[in-house]
């Protein structure tokens, strides 16, 4: 399967920082980013809400990098760095593709803003509302005890 820039040359520094010029053109009133092992965050307020997105990173040891795809031979370690950093890059185009298409579906009138960001919205616990849904919505399927698929009439 393709997989979306995984070819990208674009450094992901630019790819944040066209996160970040997007969000401003569009009317975010707040913009933050930062990183910890294992993950990266964007966030941003717009509309009265603080919308979070953590962008899971690759693990740099994982056997994607430290091996060849066609003979699984190790990697040199400029090898491997270079296979990690391509998948970095990647992945903030991704997300920079993602924020850019939501607030265009809301600009164009095509969704509404909670709802194209509902998972990503912070809580006052810290928690984003996907966070807090998840496992409310397994228990819901492993129960059985689903809400109607139609509304009662009123």
């Amino acid at each position: 399967m393709a997989t979306y820039a995984n070819k990208t040359d674009i450094p992901s520094d630019k790819s944040r920082a066209e996160i970040e010029h997007t969000l401003r053109r569009y009317g975010a009133d707040g913009f933050m980013y930062g990183w910890e092992a294992g993950h990266a965050v964007v966030a941003f307020q717009m509309r009265g809400r603080r919308v979070r997105f953590d962008l899971p990173m690759p693990d740099p040891d994982d056997r994607e990098f430290t091996l060849t795809p066609a003979k699984k031979q190790r990697r040199s370690p400029a090898q491997q760095e270079a296979a990690y950093e391509q998948a970095v890059r990647q992945r903030w185009r991704a997300l920079a593709l993602v924020i850019k298409a939501k607030l265009e579906a809301v600009e164009s009138g095509i969704t509404e803003f909670e709802d194209e960001f509902l998972a990503h919205i912070a809580l006052p616990n810290g928690q984003t509302v996907g966070d807090w849904m998840r496992p409310q919505i397994a228990r819901a399927y492993e129960s059985g005890a689903m809400p109607p698929l139609l509304p009662a009439p009123e």
